[in-house]
């Protein structure tokens, strides 16, 4: 990174596969933005990474938010579970990069991040009940309601993964949850499968297949987004949202907003009595494709800065870190 700012924030979305930065003033104006390879091999690894970015930037920065997988205690900024990161399950990220930077620091789950990117600068502005539906590996998301990012009595609201897909599913089947039901990396392959692809993972290639009409693609996708409707009805059913809008990489292509939207009007159609009690929600695509994260997190940021109880006393943190950071310091 070569710009230098009068002061920005730092914020960070660590993935699966990359871990994105960038810094953002407050106004959401991204300057310049990078990213490296998360490293999964063991928690001093990953945090090493961190320090090197921190350190790249810390003359021109005033706080640090990351975007992270798993559940997050956002007082105590622990990480629990980790989705597709286990290693990070149990690591106070939070107040480890406090300890040794004495910066403002803020933690938010990554579907969640999203869902607050969209409240913040996105399609969800000035929406006091929505949700973001984030489709990638998994069903990722966030809800808001009463114009907040909910997060339940567990900090696990919004987490759609967990939506049963089927009643009469067995115990085993991966399908039964909308976590794999639900992926649109998994309706990617089954699609390229189904057609012998050699790459599996050519989603250019899958969705010209899908809007040249495919047989075998077009009812995968159909399929798909049925899936995508059954997670609005649910959730309608229950919180009675006005709009939902749906991100992730597949958001960019124009076929699948109007698909789903499609699904859901057929599910009404076929069901008299949820026709006429619902009323359908607005679906839009999300605002935010790939930076989503990245932004959301620095909100959380914003607005944590706004309730101290949220962001701990940096300034009288005592110097000491530990074992892990005490094994990294440079």
């Amino acid at each position: 990174m070569n710009y230098k700012p009068e002061k920005d924030y730092l914020s960070i979305d660590v993935g699966a596969t990359y871990t994105k930065y960038a810094l953002i003033d407050h106004s959401g104006s991204l300057k310049v933005k990078s990213k490296f390879n998360t490293p999964r091999d063991s928690v001093d690894s990953f945090l090493k990474k961190i320090y090197e970015v921190i350190n790249e930037v810390l003359p021109n920065i005033k706080g640090v938010a990351f975007s992270v997988p798993g559940r997050i205690d956002q007082k105590e900024q622990i990480i629990y579970h980790g989705g597709a990161l286990p290693m990070l399950h149990g690591l106070s990220l939070g107040k480890i990069i406090t300890r040794r930077y004495k910066l403002p620091v803020s933690m938010e789950n990554s579907g969640k991040s999203a869902a607050l990117a969209e409240l913040w600068l996105g399609n969800l502005k000035n929406i006091q009940n929505g949700a973001a539906i984030i489709l990638g590996t998994s069903v990722e998301g966030g809800i808001v309601l009463n114009g907040k990012l909910w997060h339940g009595s567990n900090a696990q609201g919004g987490e759609l993964s967990f939506i049963l897909s089927q009643i009469n599913g067995t115990a085993d089947d991966p399908n039964n949850l909308m976590f794999t039901a639900g992926s649109a990396v998994q309706m990617i392959d089954d699609i390229a499968t189904a057609l012998d692809f050699g790459d599996r993972t050519d989603g250019m290639r899958v969705f010209k297949a899908i809007q040249n009409g495919e047989e075998q693609a077009r009812q995968i996708f159909e399929q798909y987004c049925r899936r995508i409707a059954y997670i609005i009805v649910n959730t309608q059913a229950v919180l009675d949202l006005s709009r939902y809008v749906i991100g992730g990489g597949i958001s960019s292509e124009s076929i699948l907003v109007p698909e789903i939207k499609h699904q859901l009007q057929l599910l009404r159609d076929e069901n008299t009595l949820l026709r006429k009690t619902l009323d359908a929600p607005e679906i839009l695509t999300a605002n935010f494709k790939s930076d989503a994260n990245l932004y959301g997190a620095l909100y959380n940021l914003l607005l944590q800065l706004n309730d101290k109880d949220l962001i701990p006393d940096f300034q009288n943190e005592e110097s000491s870190t530990d074992t892990t950071e005490d094994n990294l310091n440079d």
